[in-house]
């Protein structure tokens, strides 16, 4: 493989920028000066920043391809394809993919049915083709308040690339929707539920938690340990539930929906993320804490593009600048994650890292992707 010089450009280091050059060799970092020097058969940057490949720990990006409208299917392969490149058209140069597991089978109004065993295979078959672009490994989002989660749980193994298991609870009035008629307006909205089907909808789900949720929560815990995965919780509310999360020994908090569940996060040495759609729109669509909030009070540490992929990078911009410091905002996207979730390769601009970087040009709050390379090869 040709050596790749990025040259004269702004380097977004371990906590601090400088101008210099990253030499890319044999999919390694292989060396990093200072200066604006542009050397014979180097990339010349303009200026333009040069950081780690951005990280993505919860994308449902997925299933937009899979669902482009409402009941509306798509060819799988096509899709994940088309759903990596867009990944890598913005600058994401590795992915957890987000895949529910625990499903509602008696309703089938509620489409809520199983499907994360066979789209990992499809994922993963083609990771084996060289298909896609970026790194991919699997996030199943476990639904404790669901019908079949334990047998969906069993179907997968330490060898299906799963890096991540979140504690999911949807029961209706806890979590993302303690308030009832948020969830109202979301399922009726996207389900066509009447107004009858919804009260049926919130009964049977709280009375399924009722018989089910400790027994899910246990397998949930003991299932991450057994595929080697990271825990993450899911939309912690209060204190005595970010207590729960730290004794079943969480990583990382998937979107806290009040500052009481971020500052408990943080007492307990739980990273909190965040969704850059939350941060961008200046609040949450659920009407929970706002990220920027969090941000402003030391309380946000990692970034997620959630259902936006395009706003991972313009989010770790505007946290730069809500901090002043260009390299601490980047670190959500990169460093963080990576930590996170035990990925010591990548994530920072160092020598000997994995060569995944991409070039930004900085036009107002937001950023311009103008180059992707994963593993030293350009791939966008």
């Amino acid at each position: 493989m040709t050596d790749t010089i990025l040259a004269n450009a702004t380097l977004v280091l371990p906590g601090e920028t400088l101008r210099g050059q990253v030499r890319l060799s044999d999919g390694r970092i292989t060396d990093i000066a200072e200066g604006a020097a542009v050397p014979a058969g180097a990339i010349d940057c303009a200026g333009d920043l040069v950081m780690p490949g951005l990280i993505e720990l919860h994308t449902d990006n997925l299933e937009r391809h899979i669902e482009p409208r409402p009941r509306v299917g798509w060819p799988h392969q096509a899709a994940i394809i088309a759903h990596d490149a867009e990944l890598a058209s913005v600058g994401i140069t590795t992915v957890f993919d987000a895949l529910r597991v625990g499903s509602v089978v008696s309703n089938k109004k509620a489409n809520y049915g199983e499907y994360a065993r066979a789209l990992a295979d499809e994922i993963l078959d083609l990771r084996a083709q060289g298909a896609l672009r970026i790194s991919h490994f699997l996030h199943l989002r476990a639904e404790v308040c669901s019908e079949t989660l334990v047998a969906e749980l069993a179907k997968f193994g330490a060898e299906d690339r799963i890096g991540i298991v979140s504690l999911m609870d949807h029961t209706p009035g806890e979590r993302q929707f303690r308030d009832v008629t948020k969830l109202k307006d979301y399922l009726c909205g996207k389900h066509g539920l009447s107004e009858a089907e919804f009260h049926k909808h919130v009964a049977d789900q709280r009375a399924l938690r009722d018989q089910v949720g400790a027994v899910h929560e246990a397998a949930v815990v003991s299932e991450a340990r057994r595929f080697g995965a990271v825990l993450a919780s899911h939309d912690d509310t209060t204190a005595p539930q970010v207590a729960v999360s730290a004794g079943h020994g969480v990583h990382f908090a998937e979107f806290p929906t009040t500052t009481e569940a971020a500052q408990a996060c943080h007492d307990h040495g739980i990273r909190v993320m965040m969704g850059a759609p939350n941060l961008i729109r200046g609040g949450s669509h659920s009407g929970n804490v706002a990220a920027q909030d969090l941000a402003q009070a030391d309380l946000l540490d990692i970034v997620s593009s959630d259902y936006v992929p395009s706003s991972l990078l313009s989010a770790a911009l505007m946290l730069g600048d809500v901090w002043g410091d260009t390299a601490r905002g980047i670190a959500t996207v990169t460093a963080a994650p990576a930590e996170a979730t035990g990925l010591e390769d990548r994530g920072h601009l160092v020598p000997g890292g994995r060569a995944d970087v991409i070039r930004v040009t900085r036009i107002g709050q937001a950023g311009a992707v103008r180059g992707v390379w994963v593993q030293g090869r350009r791939v966008a």
